[in-house]
């Protein structure tokens, strides 16, 4: 039988107002609860931003050292394209690079051999998963391998997937970055440069893309209701492990670790005592504010002087 009952209204005026703080779940980057791409030509390090962005969230640690984290809590990550074992030392050395206790990290990785976002099935699995880990932002990469016989070009096929992932962000009130190929060939716009249908840009609250010229990265980021930051010039670095380095922000880093009187003095702190130091260790020690020792390690952090291990915050490097 139809039902002839009408569908809900409201007054546009009786919507609760979003609070002005919880626009972003990383700031500049990624919209809170927004879904959105992560995409790029191959091999331009867009499982590396991902996972990236990935540890900001479950840490709450600034995202690429440089911009700060909102949404701290859980996060689901599928990595189709990368086995466990490959995930997890990729990581472990992304923790290492930031300063985040590895074995604490709250990142869980769908461990499935096949995952098919066109299936009922595994839509519903998915959406057990979300429910058993309670995530605030859910990585599926990359787009190409979770979807079956679907044409990327038609509309109905792409817009029935991402009308699925839009559904599952509502219900769940879950981030989701969603990594996708670009074209082969460029394109004047990133919103145009993605593979197949244009409802995948349209589908986006948030669009990251990456291209490539020598080791330098660009990232292009738009919003959908959120003012775009500039390009962001980045590079891999080898070194203490694989991570990206914002371009430029090395130095503004370490000129605010430098400029902070309490974070010289954490320094010579952890220099003499020659082991880990909690935050609650470090401000008995130096009889300081909570918020002052606070602020002072995360200088130090993002300038990379120090790095928290599994027993506290510990020098990255010798001094």
């Amino acid at each position: 039988m139809v039902s002839r009952r009408p569908l809900d209204v409201r007054r546009v005026a009786e919507v609760e107002p979003q609070p002005t703080d919880a626009t972003w779940l990383i700031e500049n980057l990624w919209l809170d609860s927004g879904v959105g791409l992560l995409g790029g030509q191959a091999k331009v390090c867009k499982t590396y931003l991902a996972a990236e962005l990935a540890i900001a969230v479950a840490s709450g640690s600034p995202a690429l050292g440089s911009y700060p984290t909102h949404g701290c809590g859980p996060v689901l990550f599928y990595g189709a394209e990368d086995n466990p074992a490959a995930l997890r030392r990729r990581f472990e050395g992304l923790a290492e690079s930031r300063g985040c206790d590895f074995q604490s990290l709250p990142v869980f990785l769908i461990d499935a051999p096949v995952l098919r976002l066109d299936t009922p099935e595994d839509l519903r699995r998915l959406r057990a998963a979300i429910d058993q880990c309670q995530p605030r932002l859910l990585v599926l990469d990359p787009f190409v391998r979770l979807v079956g016989n679907i044409d990327e070009n038609s509309a109905a096929d792409v817009s029935a997937v991402l009308g699925s992932l839009r559904a599952i962000q509502r219900e769940k009130d879950v981030a989701i970055l969603l990594v996708h190929h670009a074209r082969k060939s460029p394109a004047a716009n990133p919103n145009q440069a993605y593979r197949g249908s244009s409802d995948f840009a349209a589908w986006s609250d948030s669009n990251l893309f990456i291209t490539r010229r020598g080791d330098r990265l660009t990232l292009a980021v738009e919003h959908r209701s959120a003012r775009s930051p500039e390009s962001i010039s980045m590079k891999l670095e080898d070194e203490p492990a694989p991570h990206l380095v914002v371009l430029g922000q090395e130095s503004a880093q370490s000129t605010r670790a430098e400029s902070n009187p309490l974070a010289g003095q954490i320094t010579t702190l952890l220099e003499s005592v020659s082991r880990p130091m909690t935050t609650v260790e470090l401000r008995k020690r130096l009889r300081r504010r909570k918020s002052d020792v606070v602020e002072a390690i995360d200088c130090l952090r993002t300038a990379g002087v120090i790095q928290r291990g599994a027993n506290g915050w510990q020098l990255s490097t010798p001094c």
